[in-house]
């Protein structure tokens, strides 16, 4: 029942969206998902990465049969791509083969077989609807915030030491080898995600049933959720605002050899097609949710958790995308979407409420002290700057000990006291 009923809101919530572009001349996520059966796709990955998200329902057999379709569908189109000379892109196959099996569900199975297949299609048409869905959030923020609050948070970012302009001279010093290295990190986040999403889920055909609460669920969530903020605080980035790739738009050419100086931060008009999405950073809560969830495995997977963490908090602010108050207000954004994902799995009780209402309690505290503070934070750094992360570290440490009472308390097994043998 709560899976039907969260197909229905997020139906609507995507039809919404749809309305909305419409209404700027832009293609909706529906309208670009329903073009990708035919047209070429712009992530094949993305697609391929939903196909394997839907195929954990499948048994071993049914997969490779069903990637071996996927694949040959896309054999078809690039062989017509290649006679009538049109940008080559695969994963029209990977979509087929999920509405297929959507076909399959609502045709040929009944009961829970079916309830079953829907969820693993419904999953992996999320995934993809869900990137669809960001990228019209960007669009729809360059389209109608004409202004950006950077100047704020590059002001508030002096109480942390100005940490991508630290971190922007390090990654130029590293020179290109460091630089692509970053990129794949950053660029290939999904695709960590969705591996791991993978081997939490890889019981699903054995059981008949998904795990209660998994990765991909939070990674929706922050998705979905996290865009919305950015027309609350919208936010270009110091690459942009203050460096080269702003242009004309720029207010200077500082980043990332001199902070901003310290003055009377004011809106600042900018172009109509720059995203406004730092403020949070969602690369850090993404990586952040990785990180919670990649605890659970392997030795492996907890070392590539927090490889994927260290590597995209680096380059989020050597990259010149993010400042340092985006990723402290990503953390504690991440966490507390993870709680509620966590508390509706389990069923809401008063810790889980209070988690989530002081997280996002203190979410909404570090957006006005950015808004309003920026100057009293930059010229107090001694207060403003611990106290940031103690706020961030609260949210942390009441993650950890909420969530540790909710673990599976094992009782200790009692040995047998030691018989006296007399002699």
């Amino acid at each position: 029942m709560l899976w039907a009923v969260a197909g229905v809101v997020t139906f609507g919530f995507l039809v919404a969206m749809e309305i909305v572009a419409r209404h700027y001349d832009m293609p909706g996520p529906i309208t670009n998902q329903v073009g990708e059966v035919i047209l070429t796709p712009t992530s094949g990955p993305l697609l391929y990465s939903g196909l394997a998200l839907m195929m954990v329902v499948l048994p071993w057999r049914q997969r490779f049969i069903a990637l071996g379709i996927a694949a040959g569908i896309d054999v078809v189109f690039f062989l017509v791509r290649w006679v009538f000379d049109i940008r080559m892109m695969f994963g029209n196959g990977a979509l087929w083969v999920i509405l297929a099996y959507a076909f399959i569900a609502l045709t040929s199975r009944t009961g829970k077989e079916r309830v079953l297949l829907l969820k693993g299609v419904g999953l992996g048409l999320l995934l993809v609807a869900g990137h669809k869905t960001g990228d019209t959030w960007l669009m729809i923020t360059s389209e109608t915030r004409p202004s950006v609050l950077d100047a704020y948070v590059a002001t508030a970012d002096h109480a942390l030491g100005n940490p991508s302009w630290v971190m922007g001279r390090i990654v130029d010093a590293t020179g290109p080898i460091g630089y692509n290295a970053l990129h794949l990190v950053y660029g290939q986040l999904p695709l960590a995600a969705a591996v791991f999403a993978l081997y939490q889920l890889r019981n699903v055909a054995e059981e008949r049933r998904f795990p209660g609460h998994h990765l991909v669920r939070t990674f929706l969530a922050i998705g979905l959720v996290g865009p919305a903020i950015y027309m609350i605080f919208p936010v270009a980035g110091p690459v942009f605002a203050y460096g080269a790739e702003g242009g004309q738009w720029a207010a200077a050419n500082l980043w990332p050899h001199t902070p901003v100086p310290i003055g009377s931060p004011h809106p600042m008009p900018f172009d109509e097609i720059t995203p406004r999405n730092c403020m949070p950073s969602l690369h850090t809560a993404w990586a952040t949710t990785l990180f919670i969830h990649t605890r659970e495995g392997s030795r492996l997977l907890r070392y590539a958790g927090t490889f994927w963490l260290v590597g995209t908090l680096t380059a989020t602010l050597g990259f010149g995308y993010h400042y340092g108050a985006d990723l402290v207000a990503g953390v504690v954004f991440a966490l507390t979407i993870e709680a509620a994902m966590r508390s509706f799995h389990r069923g809401w009780d008063r810790s889980g409420i209070t988690l989530v209402v002081y997280g996002s309690a203190v979410f909404t505290v570090l957006l006005v002290s950015y808004r309003y503070l920026p100057v009293e934070m930059a010229r107090h750094a001694w207060v403003f700057g611990p106290g940031l992360l103690l706020a961030m570290a609260s949210v942390i440490y009441g993650y950890l000990r909420t969530t540790r009472q909710w673990s599976p308390q094992i009782a200790p097994v009692q040995q047998p006291e030691p018989q006296l043998v007399q002699a």
